[in-house]
């Protein structure tokens, strides 16, 4: 079976993530004024692969809703919106190289590489900005966002929360993980 296969959600998955997705979308109008569910519904039936990845997003905790509309492009904008990082995306180093870097006690995957799989993309850090404009998220934990080549070819990567009014941004060895560290994604469909 084909990876393009495999990323295909069965009609009635379909129809139970676009349940959740419209209720979430409802529930939490302030995200995404003047865009209408019908108009999002619409484009998601038309991208089943979309709808496999969204359907990742929500298994690994992400509660993923729209949070724009790209009028260049065309495209809605779907980030992860859960108050903390995504429970199922915790305790990962930042990308496969800092994971192959590791001689022991290796986390089992990195926010890169489960970005990847899941066909997102992990938040910048302008995005995550953009996104505590819309509520508070990471009060305990913390989200790495994509990080500059220049810092991570010296070995670092970049993270943000939310404390003290403030997001703040930081810095880690690539290789680091913590239980309370994870990744955020934005998909565009």
């Amino acid at each position: 079976m084909s990876k393009q296969a495999k990323r295909k959600l069965s009609a009635e998955q379909s129809k139970e993530l676009l349940s959740v997705l419209r209720k979430r979308f409802e529930q939490n109008m302030n995200r995404h004024k003047g865009i209408a569910w019908a108009d999002v519904e619409t484009k998601l039936k038309s991208t089943s692969h979309k709808l496999w990845s969204l359907n990742e997003m929500e298994r690994t905790g992400g509660e993923p809703d729209v949070v724009g509309f790209d009028k260049k492009t065309g495209e809605y904008l779907f980030c992860d919106c859960s108050p903390e990082t995504p429970k199922g995306r915790r305790s990962i180093c930042y990308d496969h190289e800092a994971l192959e870097s590791r001689k022991e006690h290796k986390p089992e995957n990195s926010a890169v590489g489960m970005a990847e799989d899941m066909g997102i993309d992990v938040l910048t850090e302008a995005q995550y900005r953009d996104l505590q404009k819309l509520g508070k998220f990471d009060s305990k934990t913390s989200s790495w966002v994509k990080t500059p080549a220049d810092i991570r070819k010296l070995g670092g990567a970049l993270f943000c929360d939310w404390r003290f009014g403030h997001v703040f941004l930081y810095h880690n060895g690539a290789e680091s993980y913590y239980g309370v560290r994870g990744f955020r994604g934005m998909l565009r469909v």
